[in-house]
């Protein structure tokens, strides 16, 4: 959301405020000890945000006099809700749980307040590489890495097997083997998210292609490979491979796994534990993981995690530096593994037999290592939205795949004033 004008005199107001909050204020009192309240927004999922909210109660039993008050925001809202309140200069969280696009945008609108140098950042150096980097904007760090991700197949073991399939490695194989999936089993071969444009990326990078080239600036979705990519989904679909909906996908793959009626579908390690609730895991080992089927070209899947940021507006920035620290600390993210299977940001807490041996982490790890950098720019989240309307418009049979790469491709240059 941009407000321009508005925009611009509030961004100076937050910087002002966020320099006139520094220093020794803001939550700790001459004494040293930290005091007063920390709104935190928590995004993460309804299978995760109980753990969440007793991690951060913790926090309040190390310093007493601080009151996290803990407020859970469904994903979807998060990113416009907080636009909103920073925009209107009330109503936004001291801490937010920020999602890994996120970060550089809300920097560049002067909604976040930089942590160099600040009690939020701890041990910098333990950080993953490439979890580091999404907090980095313009030479400066906007939030501290607390969860990484990326996408892998999921599969029913019991079906698959049922069926005499393999795990499929590219979707060419899985597209082979629907048909026998559904003579043998009665489920569908693969449940595709075609309301959410972070799992059209598979498809694109298994072509070989990409969404931009930030450092050349040049736009790329509307070459071939964006192409290809939208004809793969399009032909899963229209094969009956794949079942799809327009809206409310989260929740629908995540019922058509537990329930046995799709035999694979695509996610991350956020959903380990709520497929695991289905009546088809009741045996946990039937849940198989494995790397997203590549395409034509090559196989992929995007970067994703989770940052903790802070707001520049906030009246409380060191009892937030000291919460962030917390809570993207060694002790939680080993916490966050042994409960919910997430990958860590810390390379340490990899060492710890219980995160080394948690078999979740054993697949996604490697894949993380190997996973795609999105482009970390500031108009980084608007790029998706035009493939969210390209891929309805392509699975509803409104316009060509052809048609659909171009128009993504015009639109990005409109976002992207100065790219080719």
């Amino acid at each position: 959301m941009r407000r321009g004008t508005v925009a611009t005199a509030l961004v100076a107001g937050l910087a002002m405020a966020a320099t006139a909050c520094g220093g020794d204020g803001g939550g700790r009192p001459s004494g040293g000890e930290l005091s007063g309240t920390v709104t935190f927004w928590d995004t993460s999922n309804d299978a995760e945000k109980a753990t969440y909210k007793k991690l951060a109660e913790g926090f309040e039993k190390e310093h007493p006099k601080v009151d996290v008050k803990y407020v859970s925001v469904p994903f979807g809202d998060a990113n416009a809700k907080f636009k909103n309140a920073a925009g209107g200069g009330a109503g936004a969280p001291d801490v937010m749980r920020t999602e890994v696009a996120w970060v550089a945008d809300f920097a560049n609108l002067g909604y976040l307040a930089p942590l160099d140098d600040t009690p939020a950042l701890d041990d910098t150096g333990d950080y993953l590489p490439q979890a580091l980097g999404s907090t980095r904007f313009k030479d400066k760090t906007y939030a501290a890495p607390q969860v990484t991700d990326t996408l892998g197949l999921f599969y029913n073991k019991r079906l698959l097997k049922q069926a005499g399939v393999e795990v499929p490695k590219t979707f060419a194989e899985l597209a082979a083997a629907a048909e026998q999936i559904k003579d043998k089993t009665g489920a569908t071969a693969l449940y595709l998210r075609g309301d959410d444009p972070y799992w059209f990326l598979p498809y694109l990078y298994g072509e070989g292609g990409n969404m931009v080239d930030a450092r050349d600036k040049i736009v790329e979705i509307d070459d071939d490979a964006g192409v290809k990519a939208f004809k793969t989904i399009k032909g899963l679909v229209d094969s009956k491979a794949a079942v799809t909906d327009a809206t409310d996908g989260q929740e629908n793959q995540l019922k058509a796994l537990k329930d046995g009626s799709v035999a694979m579908a695509v996610s991350g390690p956020w959903d380990i534990e709520g497929v695991r609730a289905g009546k088809e895991f009741k045996d946990r080992k039937n849940l198989g993981v494995a790397p997203v089927p590549g395409g034509s070209a090559s196989q992929g899947s995007p970067q994703g995690g989770w940052n903790l940021s802070v707001y520049a507006g906030s009246k409380n920035l060191q009892a937030s530096y000291a919460f962030v620290r917390y809570m993207s600390s060694a002790k939680i993210q080993q916490q966050t593994t042994e409960q919910l299977s997430l990958l860590p940001t810390r390379k340490s807490v990899y060492e710890i037999p219980s995160v080394r041996n948690n078999e979740m982490v054993g697949f996604f790890k490697p894949a993380v290592d190997k996973a795609v950098q999105r482009p970390w720019i500031a108009e980084g989240n608007a790029l998706f939205e035009p493939i969210k309307v390209q891929m309805n418009k392509v699975l509803t049979g409104s316009s060509t795949p052809e048609q659909a790469a171009e128009a993504v491709g015009d639109s990005y240059r409109k976002i992207l004033k100065d790219y080719k």
